[in-house]
C-alpha cells in the first residue's frame, strides 16, 4: 500500500469491538493509528501534524459496548455500514481457551469473509485471532495466536498451520491476514499496518513517541507451562505432582515408569494422551521454566544454573533453551532479570 498524499482519502482502519474486547486495546490501537503523522511534529516543533490514518471503532450495533472489564467501548460504525475498509483489526477477546467459540460472532465473521473478498488487510491481536479462523480465513495457512490458545485453534481448526513461537505472521494471499500472537503484541500489529499503509519511516516515528518495543523475540520467552495443566487420569496425575519436585533428578522418565507399574510404551503413550506432551519434553518443560526463574531472581553463572535443574551439559542446556524460549540464557537474563529488578524496585517504592 503507497503512502498517503495530502489529497488523497485515508486510509480506514476498522477496529472491531464485541462484549469480549478489551476497552484498553480498542482504544490503545485507536490511538496509536490517529497518532501517525500526528505526534511526530509536535515532539519536534510543538505543532501537530495531520493524522495519516482513519481509525474507526466498529461493532454489530453502532452505540456503547460494555468490553470484557466492564469498561464501556463506544462504537461509531456498525458493520453493515463499514464496507471495504482499508485495513480491520480484530483486538483481544477475553475467551476461555477450551470454550473458545463455537458460534460466537457469526454476523462479524461473516462481515470478515467480506471484507477480505473485498480486498482489505484482515489483522488480529492475540486472541483475535479465533475470530478469523472461525470465520474460515486461515483454513490452509499459518497462523498465531496468543500461545495459551494455539492448542484451542488447532484442535478447532485442525486446517490451520498454527506457529505458537511466532509472535507476528502474515499469510494468505497477498499477505493480507495478518496476526499479532501475545497480549502486548498489538502493538508490534500497529506498528506493521502504519508501516503497510503509509510508510516504515511513520511507523518508527509512532514507536519512538510511545517508546514501543519490537518483541522480535516471539512468544516463547513468555509462555509458561500452560500445557502442563492437571489431568483426569489419577495415575498420571500423581506422576505429574512426583516430577513437579523431581525434575532434576537422573533419569526421571524412568522413574515415573517405574511409579506407574506400566510398560514402558504403555506408559508413553497414556502420559501424552493425558498432557498433550511426551514424558521427556514434558521433563524439559519443566527444567526449562526453574531455569528461567533462576536466571531472573538468580546471578548464578549459565553452567550452574543448568546443573540445578538437572543438565550436566551446559551447552547441551544452552541449545536446548534457546530452542524453547529463542532466547540464550544470557540473552533471557539480561531482558527479564532487568525487568523484575525494575519491577521489585518501583514495586517497593
Amino acid at each position: 500500500m503507497a503512502t498517503t498524499t495530502a489529497n488523497a482519502p485515508l486510509p480506514r482502519i476498522a477496529i472491531v469491538a464485541t462484549p469480549l474486547s478489551s476497552a484498553a486495546v480498542v482504544y490503545g490501537m485507536y490511538e496509536m493509528f490517529k497518532s501517525a503523522g500526528r505526534d511526530w511534529p509536535w515532539m519536534l516543533n510543538g505543532r501537530y501534524g495531520r493524522s495519516l490514518l482513519d481509525p474507526v471503532i466498529v461493532g454489530a450495533q453502532a452505540g456503547e459496548v460494555t468490553g470484557c472489564n466492564q469498561l464501556p467501548i463506544r462504537v461509531e460504525m456498525a458493520l453493515s455500514e463499514c464496507s471495504s475498509p482499508t485495513v480491520v483489526c480484530v483486538p483481544e477477546s477475553l475467551l476461555v481457551p477450551e470454550d473458545a467459540e463455537p458460534g460466537l460472532f457469526e454476523a462479524e465473521a461473516a462481515w470478515l469473509r467480506q471484507c477480505h473478498a473485498d480486498g482489505s488487510l484482515v489483522t488480529a491481536a492475540c486472541s483475535g485471532a479465533m475470530l478469523l479462523a472461525q470465520a474460515g480465513l486461515l483454513d490452509g495457512h499459518e497462523a498465531t495466536t496468543h500461545w495459551a490458545y494455539c492448542e484451542t485453534m488447532q484442535r478447532l481448526h485442525p486446517s490451520v498451520r498454527v506457529q505458537p513461537q511466532r509472535a507476528l505472521v502474515a499469510t494468505g494471499d497477498g499477505h493480507r491476514l495478518v496476526m499479532a500472537g501475545g497480549g502486548s503484541s498489538w502493538m508490534d500489529l500497529g506498528l506493521y499496518i502504519i508501516a503497510r499503509c503509509v510508510s516504515v519511516e511513520t511507523a518508527m516515528q509512532v514507536a519512538r513517541v510511545l517508546l514501543i518495543d519490537w518483541h522480535h523475540v516471539g512468544q516463547q520467552p513468555f509462555a509458561r507451562v500452560a500445557r502442563s495443566k492437571q489431568v483426569d487420569d489419577a495415575l498420571i496425575g500423581r506422576c505429574q505432582t512426583w516430577i513437579a519436585d523431581h525434575y532434576a533428578d537422573p533419569a526421571p522418565v524412568a522413574a515415573m515408569v517405574q511409579q506407574s507399574g506400566l510398560p514402558q510404551r504403555s506408559f508413553q503413550r497414556r502420559f501424552k494422551l493425558a498432557t498433550g506432551m511426551a514424558p521427556l519434553e514434558y521433563v524439559h518443560t519443566m527444567r526449562i521454566e526453574e531455569a528461567k526463574h533462576l536466571l531472573e531472581t538468580s546471578g548464578l553463572p549459565v553452567a550452574a544454573v543448568a546443573e540445578e535443574v538437572g543438565y550436566d551439559d551446559a551447552a547441551f542446556f544452552g541449545r536446548l533453551f534457546k530452542r524453547q524460549v529463542n532466547l540464550t540464557p544470557p540473552q533471557y537474563r539480561r531482558r527479564f532479570g532487568g525487568l523484575r529488578a525494575a519491577l521489585s524496585v518501583h514495586g517497593n517504592t
